[in-house]
Formats: C-alpha cells, sequence, structure tokens
C-alpha cells in the first residue's frame, strides 16, 4: 500500500505525518487490495480569522475510488472523522460485493 501525504497552505508536524500513517495502516484490514492512499491536509477560509482543519482521504482499489472529506478544528479531529466515513464505504461496498 503506497501512501501519499499532502499538505496545504501549511507544514505538517512529524508527530501529525506519524499519526496519519499509523491510522492509515491499519485500513488494510477491511481491504487486502489497497493499491494506493492519497491523504490531504487543508487549512480552510484561510482569508478569515476561524481556520477549519479539513482532511481528504482518497483510497486506489482495483475498480474502484473511495474518497471522504471532513473538516473540524483540529486536523486528528477531522482525519478520525474522514476515516471512519471511509471504513463505512469499504465494508458496504465489501457485503454488495458478496450478496451479489
Amino acid at each position: 500500500m503506497n501512501v501519499n501525504i499532502q499538505t496545504v497552505h501549511f507544514d505538517a508536524d512529524v508527530k501529525l505525518v506519524e499519526y496519519v500513517t499509523n491510522k492509515l495502516s491499519k485500513l488494510e484490514t477491511f481491504h487486502e487490495r489497497i493499491i494506493k492512499v492519497d491523504v490531504y491536509l487543508k487549512l480552510d477560509n484561510v482569508v478569515h480569522n476561524i481556520k477549519d482543519k479539513v482532511a481528504e482521504i482518497r483510497v486506489h482499489v482495483p475498480k474502484h475510488d473511495f474518497f471522504v472529506k471532513a473538516s473540524s478544528k483540529s486536523f486528528e479531529e477531522s482525519f478520525d472523522c474522514a476515516l471512519d466515513s471511509l471504513v463505512n464505504q469499504i465494508k458496504r461496498k465489501k457485503q454488495k460485493q458478496y450478496a451479489v
């Protein structure tokens, strides 16, 4: 599984990158054929004083892509919320495959 982490409008510290990488390593328990994972961490509303932290995750598997986006006041919270949604998407897709 190839993991690509990109940050927009800021530079991520090592702890944040390790946090994201550690959480993503658990994705392989839900889908064994993950090719690539793209993570985008962004600061939203940079023009205003309020800066939401946005996490986007795109997972590439054969014949399908999963995409989720979440925002909150911290990157960890945004990433966790997006990851939960992603896991639900993967589980639903696998249930549909086995139901057919």
